[in-house]
C-alpha cells in the first residue's frame, strides 16, 4: 500500500488499512485502553491480544509517518552501496544504506525508526545526496551495520584514496588563478571528500574539539583541531585537496562557493550523537587559498550554571552579590577564549527567571537560552552594540547583556543604562581586573562616572586541568619553583603534579578549569579610581581588601593537584 495513504491516520485505523486488525478488534481494544489506569499505547494492547505482531506495529508506525517499511533480510549491498555512506555516519545515525545511484545522488537509507528524521536531514547536508527514508526491523539494520560497517575506514585510508585522485589532482592552484566553477562543485560533491570532512567532524567532536582549522600554504594543506586551548594536528591530505575540502564546507555553510577573494561567514547546524551542535563558519582568502575555520558550539554540552563555571564558594558568593544588585555595572575580563560568556550565560541562567527581563547584544550569539532576547549584532546594517544598546533602554529590561564594550559609545550608554536602573554585564579584553578601570578611562569615560557605576570586575583565565586517572606526584625544581616565583621553603609539605602517561589525545590533561580574580569597589577603591590612581595601587589596594590574584587561584588549583605549574605560568602573571 502507498505509504501516503496511511500517513498522519490513527494506528488502529492504518493496521486496518494494512489488513493485520479487524475494526472490531480495534474497538475491543480501545474499550480495554478506557479501562485501564495507566496509560497504555493501543498497540501494546492489540499485541497482548494476540491480534498483531511487534513487525506488524513497526510497519504501522512506519505507515504513520508516510515511509515505507522494508524487509532486509537476505538483502546484500554492493561495493558503491556501502561507500555510499562513512562507517563512522551508519554507527552515529544507526541506519544503512540500502540503494545508491551515483549519477543522480540518490540514496536510500533504512532507519530503525521513524521518529529518526534527524538522521534524514543530516545525511543531506553532509552527503550533499537527495536521501529517501524507510524503515526496517532494528535487528536487521544491527546485522548489516555489524556486516558492512563494524570496521570502518580510518582517516589515513580515506586521504590515501584521495592522494591517487587525477580530477582532484587538477584543482591544485593559487587563490588568484582561476578556476574551473563545475569542477570546483563536482569536488565539493566527491564521496572520499565528502567521507574525509565527516570523519575530520566526527573526531573532532567526539574528542571535545572548540576548533576546526583547515590551512592551506605554500608546500602542504594541514587541518588542526583545537582541544583545551591547544592546537593537534590531524592526517595531513594532499595540498590539491584544500580546495575540494574547502569548497565542501561552502556547501555545507549555503556560502558562495564562486567567491574566493572575501572572507565569508556562515552556520552549519548538525545533530551528533543525540547531541545539537552548532559549526560557526569563517572563510578567509589567503595567499595560498581559502583557509577555513569552524567554531564548534555544542549546545548539548555547554555547562550553564554557575555552581559549574569553577568558582570557589567565596569567589560565589562575591559574584553572586554583584549579579543580584539592583543595578551598575559588572565586567567579565580577559583575553580571547578565556570562558568569558560561558561565566555570565551562567550567571543570566540564574538571573533568568519569570519577575526579570533580560536582554543581551552579542557577536555572534553563541547559545539560545529560553526566556532571554537576544539580538545579534550586525555593523553591516548598522547594528552595533551602541544602537542595540540604546533600543535596549526603550524596552523596559531589567538586566542587559552587552558582548563587550569596545568603544567610547557603548561604554557610555552602558554608563548611562546603569544610572536608570539597570543592571549591565559586559566584557572587555584587559589583563587583570584592576587595569579594566584604565582601559575605560582610556576609552573617554569619565572617572566620577565609572566611580558611580562599576560594582565590579572579575577577571579570568582557563587552564587545563590534569586527567585524575592519569596524573603523577613529582618534586619540582629550584629552576621550576622560580618560574612561579616561589623558593622550596615556600612549598614545603606541598604536593605537585604533573601529567602521567598518556595515549589519548590531549597529552595528560582533561578538560579545563577557571581561575577567577574578583575586585569589588569600596569607597576607598572609588577614591583611587577618582584620583585616576595607578593599576598598581589599585591592585594593591584590592588586594588588602582580600581580592584573590589569577596568580593566587593559580597556586591554589596546583596545590590542589589540578593543574600544573607550566599552565599557571602561561596563563597568570607575577604581580610581584
Amino acid at each position: 500500500m502507498d505509504p501516503s495513504e496511511l500517513k498522519g491516520r490513527k494506528l488502529g485505523r492504518v493496521l486496518t488499512k494494512l489488513k493485520v486488525v479487524t475494526r472490531e478488534q480495534v474497538h475491543e481494544a480501545l474499550g480495554i485502553q478506557k479501562g485501564r489506569t495507566t496509560k497504555v499505547r493501543i498497540g501494546e494492547i492489540l499485541k497482548e491480544l494476540g491480534y498483531c505482531s511487534e513487525v506488524d506495529i513497526d510497519r504501522a508506525l512506519a505507515g504513520q509517518a508516510g515511509m515505507e517499511y522494508v524487509d532486509l533480510s537476505g538483502i546484500e549491498l554492493d561495493d558503491e552501496t556501502i561507500g555510499a555512506i562513512p562507517a563512522e555516519n551508519a554507527k552515529a545515525y544507526q541506519c544503512v544504506p540500502i540503494e545508491y545511484n551515483a549519477s543522480t545522488r540518490q540514496l536510500k537509507v533504512a532507519l530503525k525508526s521513524p521518529d529518526n528524521f534527524q538522521a534524514v536531514d543530516d545525511l543531506r547536508l553532509l552527503m550533499g545526496a537527495k536521501v529517501e527514508a524507510v524503515v526496517a526491523a532494528p535487528s536487521a539494520i544491527d546485522a548489516l551495520i555489524e556486516k558492512y560497517f563494524s570496521k570502518g575506514e580510518s582517516m589515513l585510508d580515506v586521504v590515501n584514496a584521495l592522494a591517487s585522485d587525477k580530477n582532484l589532482q587538477e584543482l591544485s592552484g593559487h587563490s588568484d588563478q582561476s578556476i574551473d566553477l563545475d569542477a570546483v562543485m563536482d569536488a565539493a560533491g566527491d564521496n572520499q571528500v565528502i567521507k574525509l570532512l565527516n570523519l575530520v567532524l566526527l573526531q573532532a567532536i567526539r574528542d571535545r574539539a572548540s576548533d576546526i582549522h583547515f590551512e592551506p600554504f605554500e608546500n602542504e594543506f594541514k587541518m588542526r583541531y583545537r582541544i583545551d586551548g591547544v592546537l593537534y594536528e590531524m592526517v595531513p591530505p594532499p595540498k590539491h585537496l584544500g580546495t575540494a575540502i574547502t569548497s565542501r564546507v561552502k556547501v555545507m555553510a549555503n556560502l558562495d562557493i564562486a567567491e574566493r577573494r572575501l572572507p565569508q561567514d556562515g552556520r552549519i547546524e548538525l545533530t551528533v550523537g543525540g547531541n545539537p551542535v552548532d559549526l560557526r563558519v569563517a572563510i578567509l582568502p589567503t595567499i595560498y587559498g581559502e583557509s577555513c575555520v569552524m567554531r564548534v558550539l555544542d549546545r548539548g554540552n555547554v555547562e550553564l550554571s554557575l555552581d559549574r563555571v569553577g568558582f570557589r564558594p567565596d569567589d560565589l558568593e562575591h559574584f553572586r552579590g554583584l549579579i543580584k544588585k539592583p543595578n551598575g555595572i559588572v565586567i567579565v575580563t580577559g583575553p580571547t577564549g578565556s570562558g568569558k560568556t560561558t561565566t555570565l550565560y551562567a550567571a543570566l541562567a540564574e538571573l533568568n527567571d519569570i519577575e526579570t527581563k533580560i536582554l543581551t547584544a552579542e557577536d555572534p550569539v553563541e547559545y539560545d537560552i529560553d526566556g532571554l532576547c537576544q539580538v545579534q549584532v550586525n555593523s553591516e546594517v548598522g547594528l552595533t552594540f551602541a544602537s542595540a544598546l540604546r533600543s535596549f533602554l526603550r524596552q523596559d529590561p531589567d538586566v542587559i547583556l552587552v558582548g563587550e564594550i569596545r568603544d567610547l559609545e557603548t561604554a557610555q550608554i552602558a554608563v548611562q543604562a546603569s544610572l536608570t536602573g539597570h543592571l549591565v554585564l559586559s566584557t572587555l579584553h584587559t589583563n587583570d581586573a584592576p587595569s579594566s578601570v584604565i582601559r575605560l578611562v582610556d576609552l573617554g569615560i569619565e572617572p566620577f562616572l565609572l566611580t558611580a557605576t562599576i560594582e565590579g570586575i572579575v577577571a579570568q583565565r582557563l587552564v587545563r586541568t590534569l586527567d585524575p586517572k592519569t596524573k603523577e606526584v613529582f618534586v619540582p625544581t629550584e629552576q621550576e619553583l622560580m618560574e612561579l616565583g616561589l623558593h622550596p621553603e615556600d612549598v614545603q609539605g606541598r604536593e605537585f603534579c604533573r601529567p602521567g602517561k598518556s595515549s589519548g589525545v590531549g597529552g595528560g590533561y582533561k578538560g579545563r578549569m577557571a581561575l577567577f580574580e574578583i575586585m569589588t569597589l569600596d569607597d576607598e577603591i572609588r577614591e583611587l579610581m577618582m584620583n585616576e590612581a595607578s593599576t598598581s595601587v589599585l591592585r594593591n589596594s584590592a588586594r588588602k581588601k582580600g581580592m584573590r590574584s589569577l596568580r593566587e587561584s593559580g597556586l591554589m588549583a596546583l596545590y590542589e593537584g589540578l593543574t600544573t605549574i607550566d599552565e599557571v605560568v602561561r596563563e597568570t602573571l607575577d604581580e610581584e
